[in-house]
């Protein structure tokens, strides 16, 4: 932004684009930030009988000639009943860590030998054409799937193909659990995603997304989820679900309205940030009208925070204003009308409810919601104006004492709202923005005292009466405290003399 002359420092020319250049670098590295924060974990769908919770007794660990036992009944056995109870005792050994390493390390150590041993049998039984069976062999692996072995996918490798194929049957229960099941094997091993890819795991999720059932939705937004965050993901996998139906129906499941279950949206509003983040076609879901149907659903949630205190809505508000801010970065967004998509004043204002909802009950996600505020102003004088039209510029400052991060982007906001021009500097000016800065040019963080200093610069060229209240106000001394600092001297000497010319 300032550039060194004939022995001294003065403002170049092309201030105003040095700035908006600065802050984009800024951006990048912000986006980049929310492109790596990503949501890997297992889930476990445990639903005990009441019959078994009701016995009050924990399931004891198993050691390996116990679960041996065990799945032999469950081959053997001749009553029913019995099988099936083997199978319970199983899965209930299986809920503590120390029996599935039991469960893996025999596993390991029998197809060192070259033989199949347990994991075949649970397959088998897996495979059963007795359903009660099938049911509880499915809870087993699911036990297993859920281990923070290093290992444990790899030994389920032989069950996968099978999970896969139970994706097309008719019970929502058994669907949903091999959906968590796969979801949990899916995210650590590539060997499985290797495996399953081929067999066709993409057009089974969208199959499956097509159930009537809430929680099979629930699980399938889980599995995808996972299958989404794969390193290998941008190459191999996201081209393929963009090719599919799924992009649409996950669009569908985040529409407004009496039919939004929160639960299955949560789940696929981060799928949509996944594929988001990873670039290979936004353009596309833009022509899907995503910025349409997620500016809705912003507007949807702002009205649920009026209506309620249920603390549950920042699951849905995270993911939705990533996606929207990434969305908003495309170049692709002005060519097919993607601002349209938008409708300034009403998601404007759904922005700040959210921001005071953020400000009282979660503070941390305020970042997200200026990231967007940020993105939306950046380029479009339109949203600055809404900015300006519903006096929210002071409620915007009152978000300023937060943190030095949420500092940074309140005083971006305000750059690009400044950097429009005369008339937007008109509408900042009076009011409380020049006692504001004075005051965030006492604090200590480097980042906020330069952001300070640009949007000084920019009331100063658009608003030249600001430099004489500036003076009056001592702003001079609070210049002098950054005037040794190396990375803000430059600006604070450009900024002291353009305050002693004016």
């Amino acid at each position: 932004m300032w550039s060194r002359r004939q022995g001294h420092f003065r403002p170049t020319v092309c201030g105003v684009e040095e700035l908006r250049r600065r802050r984009r670098e800024q951006e990048a590295a912000l986006r980049k930030a929310r492109r790596e924060q990503q949501l890997v974990s297992k889930r476990l769908l445990r639903e005990d009988a009441p019959e078994e919770a009701g016995e009050g007794c924990v399931a004891a660990i198993l050691g390996e000639a116990e679960v041996q036992q065990f799945l032999r009944q469950a081959q053997r056995a001749t009553e029913e009943k019995e099988r099936e109870g083997a199978l319970v005792s199983l899965r209930r050994g299986l809920q503590h860590p120390e029996t599935q390493q039991t469960f893996i390390q025999s596993v390991w150590v029998v197809w060192g030998r070259g033989e199949l041993g347990l994991m075949r049998t649970l397959v088998g039984l897996l495979t059963s054409n007795q359903a009660l069976l099938q049911l509880e062999a499915a809870r087993c692996l699911h036990e297993l799937s859920h281990s923070e072995q290093s290992t444990i996918a790899e030994a389920c490798l032989p069950a996968t193909s099978y999970l896969l194929t139970y994706l097309s049957g008719h019970s929502s229960d058994f669907i949903e659990l091999c959906l968590y099941t796969l979801g949990n094997l899916i995210v650590e091993s590539e060997a499985v995603r290797r495996q399953l890819l081929p067999q066709g795991i993409v057009p089974a999720l969208a199959a499956c997304i097509q159930s009537p059932h809430v929680a099979v939705l629930e699980a399938l937004g889980y599995a995808l989820s996972q299958l989404l965050q794969a390193k290998e993901a941008p190459e191999k996998i996201i081209p393929s679900i963009l090719a599919s139906t799924l992009p649409q129906h996950m669009l569908q499941m985040l529409q407004p309205g009496p039919k939004l279950n929160p639960g299955v949206a949560v789940e696929f509003a981060w799928c949509l940030h996944y594929i988001i983040c990873s670039q290979v076609s936004n353009p596309l879901l833009i022509g899907h009208g995503a910025l349409s149907t997620l500016g809705l659903l912003l507007l949807d949630l702002a009205g649920a925070v009026q209506r309620t205190e249920d603390a549950g809505l920042e699951l849905l508000a995270c993911p939705v204003l990533r996606c929207l801010s990434n969305l908003l970065t495309e170049a692709a967004v002005e060519t097919v009308g993607g601002q349209m998509q938008l409708r300034d004043e009403r998601v404007v204002a759904a922005l700040f409810i959210l921001l005071q909802f953020f400000f009282q009950k979660q503070p941390s996600l305020l970042p997200e919601g200026l990231w967007l505020l940020n993105n939306l102003t950046a380029n479009s004088p339109s949203f600055c104006t809404s900015l300006l039209s519903l006096d929210l510029i002071e409620p915007l400052l009152q978000l300023l004492p937060v943190s030095n991060v949420v500092s940074v982007m309140v005083l971006t906001v305000l750059c690009n709202v400044a950097e429009k021009g005369p008339a937007y500097c008109q509408r900042l000016w009076p009011g409380p923005l020049l006692p504001t800065l004075l005051h965030t040019l006492a604090f200590s963080d480097t980042e906020v005292v330069g952001q300070s200093l640009e949007l000084l610069h920019l009331l100063f060229l658009y608003q030249p009466e600001a430099v004489q209240v500036f003076l009056q106000q001592s702003g001079l001394q609070a210049l002098e405290r950054h005037q040794e600092e190396a990375q803000l001297q430059d600006r604070v000497y450009a900024l002291r003399q353009t305050a002693l010319q004016g």
